[in-house]
């Protein structure tokens, strides 16, 4: 069983179950849950991004000549 066939047999079967009217406003619930699960995926990614940054940028100054001459 294909991802297609299952969504379709999903549709299918919450159609019986909700009714049209009731399956149309739960594909728009889903569809609006998705896509703030998106965004806050894609914000904890760019958060963690300027973390690695921010964490690159402290090991190279820890690590530079220049604080070694001071010694």
């Amino acid at each position: 069983m294909g991802f297609g066939t299952e969504i379709l047999f999903f549709v299918v079967l919450g159609a019986l179950v909700l009714g049209p009217k009731r399956l149309h406003t739960m594909i728009g619930h889903m569809a609006r849950a998705k896509a703030r699960f998106e965004e806050t995926i894609q914000s904890l990614k760019s958060q963690l991004a300027e973390e690695l940054d921010g964490m690159q940028v402290e090991s190279r100054s820890e690590c530079s000549p220049e604080l070694s001459e001071d010694n």
